[in-house]
């Protein structure tokens, strides 16, 4: 939606002004959106106003209602719940409650509200807006208010931005708070799984979510559960058999452990609740198992938000904002929200009535439709689980051997993906084969079959059990096609960095020389760097992310502590900036340089003279992000001198290299689902790409769409020719030329306090949910 007159976005809210409040269940990373509304209102020439204890601090006015400032947000961003308070309100549910909310707004000159909650909290505005006419009459009747003051507030704007944990809301693909409770429950499900293996113990796990399956769903699928009970889809009659059956099974194959997920409102098909003492109770009687079940509660509400919180968070708030202004009495009450890496905007009303379908769709026992109806993140989840739980492998062998490698630097999330990617493959009936480091392994023959018992519990594991080398293929193509033969392998799954990108463009090219290398490949994206080209992201990224992110918060921390200090912190990621700018984003860093967006000696002298105006404020600390090859000669350590010498007297500086950390650690609930989601959809797209490629009893595949990297672009998983991506990709410094968080860059320095423009020339446009439905 291009606008035909470019507007001036520090001009926008001139006169406007806006209130931001925080209802309903807290939910961590909330604190980020209340920050990124007040900082993003100010820039635009707004007041902005808190609404301190939810819809209760409406009604009540006074003290609740608080102009907001550049620093009041200040050292919000890692904090979990709301810092401006959340409550449960009666009031606001009579119409008196609603009017002296009306006449606290109009007293301030407010015509523009920020919600941030669940589906009731957002219907409660709604409802507020549309009858604000309404109540101005009353107000007026009663002698509250005056008809000039009447006249100014007119019309009240209203967006919403869902907080909630539940993940419940239809129309968003995740809810703010959904993925920091899931990092939450998978702490938990990591340090139980290790003590229930030293004692073969069967653990049940009730996670939160009210009527919403999506945190047990999701949790199930990132720690490989025996089974899991969520509302949308109850389990057959006689799952009681079942379920010991499958327990049984897992037994007999070696496994010490059971882990079985519910979901708070899990029922079964007659509508009554499933318990995790109905379960204990079952698996002790009937397969006397030593049988623990721990009910999570409010821990998953708790904690530092995830770095995808944040950044979320930050980003629904700017958008907020650009809604309110850009609003008209026409346009309806929208919520904004994120569809696979872009902000969106939604009716309001239109979500909300969807989600109570999906209700609907439960209680009458319409399951598939309400699976359906919860959006196409869910339903993508579901089928995976369906996937590789519940299933036994055929009988009928396909003779077909598909070689797993990894290559490139390790990163978290690439096991998982290895894992779903040999449980899917023996479903299908093929032999999987893991090659132990990268293309040398393959060069050299170090090839070993994987059984379903060789990868379990790999889901969790950080780095790359199979080994990673990052060697590329040319120089070993001749000793490569022999082992292709040799073992007779009939596709490869390539999971890696760059140099799987690159590797598997070497195969591609030398099929026209060895006939062995015509046989379809598949390259899984798996780097922290997010650098490979046909993805949006890869495996092992978010994991890195987190790591920076929590890093930053310890030093920011200290620099708190001490004042009037800054620190240079050096991040990976080779040349691409992506790391350095959403850790920026998700610690609330001062600038991030990156080799994509130069920086010359100016802008370094503009960043030195930011850096010291703000030392006059009362928020005395500064943190610097630096990407390892954004420029060749301002160094990390040239950076320290120069912030050393030019800050001298007011700040001093300090450095740190975090080197790699940043590759280690126990993979994020989204690195893991993302890896089981990528493992799977790879090996069903090379079971249907080796039929296609059967000529005369053999396979044979030269054309360039039987070679693909399999990547997340905008909404869905796609795979892409490695040939066609050539032309996109920057081989020097190993980068795609076309990179989406570039354009959240703007938004990182505005919430740094930079007086730059924001182009708002390509807003997101209002989409509509229910004509979408008959789509998904």
């Amino acid at each position: 939606m291009q606008r035909s007159t470019p507007v001036d976005p520090t001009k926008m809210g001139t006169g406007r002004a806006i209130a931001v409040l925080t209802s309903g269940g807290d939910a961590q990373g909330m604190n980020a959106a209340v920050r990124a509304t007040v900082r993003v209102g100010i820039y635009t020439g707004a007041k902005v106003y808190f609404v301190h204890e939810g819809y209760q601090g409406l009604v009540d006015g006074g003290d609740n209602i608080r102009q907001a400032t550049w620093e009041s947000v200040s050292m919000m961003l890692q904090l979990g719940g709301t810092v401006i308070g959340s409550a449960r309100c009666q009031d606001f549910r009579s119409k008196e409650g609603r009017a002296k909310a009306a006449c606290n707004l109009v007293k301030l000159g407010i015509t523009n509200l920020c919600v941030i909650g669940g589906d009731g909290s957002l219907t409660g505005a709604n409802e507020f807006r549309n009858e604000w006419s309404e109540l101005l009459q009353i107000l007026l009747k009663a002698g509250k208010i005056t008809a000039e003051e009447a006249k100014r507030s007119s019309h009240l704007n209203i967006v919403g931005m869902v907080g909630s944990i539940d993940n419940d809301f239809c129309g968003t693909d995740m809810t703010i708070g959904t993925d920091s409770a899931l990092h939450r429950i998978m702490e938990v499900v990591d340090a139980i799984t290790t003590t229930a293996q030293s004692h073969q113990r069967a653990f049940i796990l009730e996670v939160m979510g009210r009527h919403c399956g999506y945190l047990a769903l999701v949790t199930a699928l990132a720690c490989g559960a025996d089974w899991v009970f969520i509302p949308e889809m109850p389990p057959d009659e006689g799952w009681e058999d079942h379920l010991c059956r499958r327990l049984t099974y897992q037994r007999s194959i070696g496994n010490r452990l059971n882990v079985i997920i519910v979901a708070e409102g899990a029922l079964d098909r007659h509508g009554k609740p499933i318990t995790c003492d109905i379960i204990k109770n079952l698996v002790t009687k009937k397969l006397s198992f030593d049988t623990r079940a721990t009910i999570l509660g409010h821990v998953q509400r708790g904690g530092t938000p995830s770095a995808f919180d944040r950044i979320l968070g930050s980003r629904m708030g700017v958008e907020a904002v650009m809604a309110l202004l850009e609003a008209t009495p026409d346009t309806p009450a929208c919520v904004v929200s994120l569809s696979g890496n872009m902000a969106v905007r939604l009716p309001l009303m239109e979500c909300v009535q969807v989600t109570k379908e999906v209700t609907k769709a439960m209680a009458e026992g319409r399951f598939e439709e309400a699976v359906k109806l919860r959006g196409k993140s869910f339903e993508n989840n579901w089928n995976t689980y369906k996937l590789l739980a519940h299933v036994t492998a055929p009988d009928v062998k396909s003779n077909i051997n598909i070689a797993i490698l990894n290559v490139g630097a390790p990163c978290a999330g690439m096991n998982a993906a290895v894992r779903s990617a040999v449980r899917i493959g023996i479903l299908q009936g093929h032999n999987m084969l893991a090659v132990h480091d990268g293309f040398d392994g393959l060069a050299h023959g170090t090839i070993e079959p994987m059984a379903w018992g060789y990868v379990g519990g790999w889901t969790g594991k950080g780095g790359s059990n199979l080994g990673t080398k990052r060697s590329l293929p040319a120089s070993m193509i001749e000793e490569i096609s022999l082992n292709i033969a040799k073992f007779n392998i009939h596709a490869l799954v390539i999971i890696g960095g760059f140099e799987a990108f690159v590797g598997g463009l070497e195969l591609v090219t030398a099929r026209e020389k060895f006939e062995e290398l015509c046989i379809p490949l598949v390259v899984i994206p798996a780097t922290v760097s997010n650098n490979v080209p046909g993805s949006d992201f890869s495996i092992g990224a978010d994991t890195a992310l987190n790591t920076i992110t929590t890093t930053c918060d310890r030093i920011k921390q200290s620099a708190a502590g001490t004042k009037r200090r800054v620190f240079i912190i050096e991040t990976m990621g080779g040349y691409c900036g992506y790391l350095a700018t959403m850790a920026g984003l998700a610690a609330g860093a001062d600038a991030a340089y990156i080799y994509e967006d130069p920086f010359g000696i100016h802008d370094l002298e503009t960043n030195v003279e930011h850096l010291l105006e703000k030392m006059k404020t009362t928020v005395k600390r500064g943190l610097i992000l630096r990407n390892e090859k954004c420029n060749a000669n301002y160094t990390t350590d040239f950076l320290f001198n120069l912030y050393s010498e030019e800050g001298k007297g007011v700040f001093d500086c300090r450095k740190n290299v975090l080197g790699h950390m940043q590759q280690g650690g126990t993979p994020t609930p989204f690195d893991r689902n993302f890896g089981t989601k990528m493992g799977a959809k790879a090996v069903l797209w090379l079971t249907d790409k080796l039929k296609e490629c059967y000529r005369h009893g053999r396979i044979f595949a030269n054309t360039p769409d039987s070679a693909c990297v399999l990547g997340m672009k905008k909404r869905a998983m796609i795979f892409q020719p490695l040939f066609d991506l050539k032309e996109d990709t920057d081989f020097e410094h190993r980068i795609p030329k076309t990179e989406w968080w570039l354009k959240l860059r703007p938004i990182l320095k505005i919430l740094a306090k930079y007086k730059i423009s924001l182009d708002t020339s390509e807003t997101a446009t209002m989409e509509h949910v229910i004509k979408k439905r008959g789509t998904v």
